[in-house]
């Protein structure tokens, strides 16, 4: 049901109809609504008063819109991530099915007469008559053949005909196609990509993991394409999950200029119609290749064979609101009820994936060197105790990007801050524009003008005066990617300066079009924030500029240097992807600190390993699970109140291996004009986390005092904040 109820409805079939199969829709009496639910399971009796049951006003379907594995699928996902089933059904199906609205018949519509030729009445109308003799000589014609035999519009006429009740449409099968599978030729592996296909294109047709660790342009999506016509030779499916909804439209570029075959993609730019539709030829196997972001992971498929995820460790791949669950966990599991391979992929793997793959319950495949004529980049930190700053950028890189340029080169410049300036302060008494509704500091933006939280989005016009001395000293204290455009602007003034964040990407079809401009190989600088650092290819970019590498390194998120290094590598990886080699200048009050020399010297793959060894021993993720209840209320009191009933409660059901850590303030601890806190729940093992976490839940959602807060479990959590 469409609710927040952790447990099933039980209903009386329609009178006098057959049971209705699991994973179809019913229409079903809810209080004084009329709702759309889900059959989850037939019993043949019920624990509840069987007097108040109430039968089924009307079945949708006439066959599952979820087959059995997708359903328990669904089930264990609300299970494991301690979700209402209901809800996590209604959040991931097309707003369209959600609605009850039926699965468009995606069959080629043609005009076909509704009497036999010799019963047709002769027709006054001449025009309407040579239509009807064609569709009696032809039998079936789709209204643009019509067209065009009759070397006039078909419609009007038709319409006629069908107001006679002498004409109708017809859904058509369509034909097998018999076209190859491939529009362009493969390309031709080097010796690791080749045994690294080998060993993956021998997994397929059962269950395998497959960890993929190749530097950033060692070929992965070439070897992903390649299996995927593997799996597209047998008639089956595959399933590619991507990040984000930026590198959606370029991955569906490559692959539809290799394959001659039905993709569909889905992310949150689609509309209501595109997202059903694509939702109903994957279902039906009209779609062969699916390519989404996180949530298509609830594709339903005719025919799986493989599943892809790309980037596996970024972390837009966690829900963070809502139904809390992680889309590659998910796959994986997903993989292994379908009985079929997963490949994750990435250049800067996830410690939890890099742990399984050291521990044998993945399998290790590495790329070391980039395929073609490519070389791995050069990366350098740049001392900043040793430069004069100009607006965030030192003189070495400053002069750095214009030989590149005067070269006819490219440069891309990575800040991940959009905006001017984090804060505008009064230089007279020190205050500065904070944001009532989370006591968290605006941002400047200056196109347009406005002071911007980029925690609630909240905005305001900038004051022309300090609103607590009245001093027009005001500035813009720190570093946004519009004030590094603009003094690249100042220094380059003969040059295009395009910028790449979230705010200049807005329209729809600008984030291509920026790609297309920078793709097109004129000399230009590139800055912007994370949406540039994966995934993009620019194969004349030859130089990368970092202007800030410090903030992960001193973090109270124990996550923190990973994502550093992550990041670093990914953006670094952006240059020299071309025939010109590519260098990495790394801009760093601490060039000397440990994590940043061995990610220097060493590569992400050292890196990498030596923080598992700390995590190791700090007793953190992987080696440690948790679950995060988080709780927030207009009240700054209440948070913390109930969080002390939930652990009071917890320490009454004590369960082994489980510790309990707070109530405490989150770190951002009020949002949107919410006070906001939190419990920490940890064991080394999963199944007592879950037991308590299940428990726990149910105990929330009895409690008369949970209810004047928004609470939330979140499973595995990757933001504490």
């Amino acid at each position: 049901m469409p609710c927040p109820l952790r447990r099933l409805l039980h209903y009386l079939p329609v009178p006098e109809q057959a049971l209705p199969p699991p994973g179809v829709r019913v229409s079903v009496p809810f209080g004084r609504r009329e709702v759309v639910g889900i059959v989850v399971r037939i019993d043949a009796s019920t624990d509840q008063d069987a007097h108040k049951l109430r039968p089924l006003s009307a079945v949708l379907d006439q066959a599952p819109l979820l087959d059995a594995a997708l359903l328990e699928c669904y089930l264990w996902a609300s299970q494991y991530y301690l979700y209402p089933i209901g809800l996590a059904l209604q959040t991931s199906l097309p707003p369209a099915l959600r609605e009850g609205k039926p699965l468009p018949d995606l069959r080629p519509l043609h005009w076909q007469l509704r009497v036999p030729p010799e019963a047709l009445p002769r027709l006054r109308s001449a025009r309407q008559q040579e239509a009807l003799d064609l569709l009696a000589r032809y039998h079936s014609l789709s209204g643009a053949e019509l067209s065009a035999l009759l070397e006039r519009p078909a419609p009007p006429l038709l319409k006629a005909l069908q107001d006679k009740h002498l004409v109708h449409l017809v859904p058509i099968e369509p034909e097998a196609t018999g076209a190859p599978l491939l529009k362009t030729p493969a390309l031709k592996f080097n010796s690791e990509q080749q045994a690294v296909f080998t060993a993956l294109r021998q997994s397929l047709g059962a269950f395998s993991c497959h960890l993929l660790e190749g530097i950033t342009g060692s070929g992965k999506t070439e070897i992903y394409l390649q299996l995927i016509a593997e799996v597209l030779a047998k008639g089956q499916q595959a399933l590619v999950l991507v990040p984000e909804i930026s590198l959606t439209p370029q991955t569906l570029t490559r692959f539809r200029e290799r394959f001659q075959r039905e993709i569909v993609a889905f992310h949150s730019g689609l509309t209501d119609k595109e997202r059903l539709e694509g939702w109903a030829k994957a279902q039906s196997g009209a779609a062969q290749i699916v390519i989404g972001t996180r949530s298509a992971v609830f594709t339903p498929l005719c025919n799986p064979g493989l599943f892809i995820i790309d980037e596996e460790h970024d972390d837009s791949y966690k829900q963070q609101d809502g139904f809390r669950y992680g889309a590659r966990d998910l796959a994986i599991w997903r993989a292994r009820q379908l009985g079929l391979p997963v490949l994750l992929g990435s250049a800067t793997p996830s410690l939890e994936s890099l742990n399984n793959a050291l521990r044998g319950r993945y399998r290790l495949h590495q790329l070391h060197q980039r395929a073609g004529v490519a070389q791995t980049p050069l990366l350098r930190p740049v001392d900043l105790r040793q430069q004069t700053l100009y607006e965030g950028f030192s003189q070495t890189l400053l002069q750095a990007v214009r030989r590149c340029l005067e070269r006819g080169e490219q440069v891309l410049i990575f800040l991940n801050r959009r905006g001017f300036a984090p804060m505008l302060r009064c230089q007279h008494c020190g205050w500065f524009a904070e944001c009532p509704r989370c006591e968290r500091a605006y941002t400047l933006h200056q196109q347009p003008g406005a002071l911007r939280c980029h925690h609630c989005d909240a905005h305001k016009p900038v004051p022309p005066r300090c609103e607590q001395c009245g001093a027009a000293e005001l500035s813009g204290e720190g570093l946004g990617t519009e004030r590094s455009e603009q003094r690249l602007q100042l220094e380059f003034p003969d040059f295009p300066i395009l910028r790449i964040d979230s705010d200049t990407t807005r329209a729809a079809g600008r984030l291509h079009e920026l790609v297309q401009t920078v793709q097109s190989g004129i000399p230009c600088v590139l800055v912007g924030t994370q949406m540039i650092a994966k995934g993009h290819h620019f194969p004349k970019v030859s130089l990368v500029g970092v202007l800030d590498a410090d903030s992960g390194l001193f973090s109270a998120d124990f996550r923190a240097q990973e994502n550093l290094g992550q990041l670093l590598t990914q953006v670094a990886g952006r240059a020299g992807r071309g025939d010109v080699p590519g260098t990495v200048l790394i801009q760093t009050w601490y060039p000397e600190h440990p994590a940043l020399l061995r990610l220097l010297h060493e590569g992400y793959g050292s890196f990498a390993r030596h923080l598992l060894d700390e995590r190791r021993q700090g007793a953190l993720p992987p080696f440690m699970h948790f679950i995060l209840l988080r709780a927030e209320a207009m009240q700054r009191d209440l948070p913390p109140r109930v969080l002390g009933l939930a652990r009071h409660w917890l320490a009454q059901h004590p369960a082994p291996g489980l510790e309990c850590f707070g109530p405490m303030p989150s770190p951002y601890g009020k949002k949107a004009g919410r006070f906001r806190a939190q419990l920490i729940l940890q064991a080394a093992t999963r199944q007592p986390l879950q037991q308590a976490g299940q428990a726990l839940a149910q105990w929330l959602d009895a409690q008369p005092e949970a209810r004047k807060v928004r609470w939330a479990l979140d499973v595995d959590p990757l933001d504490f904040s």
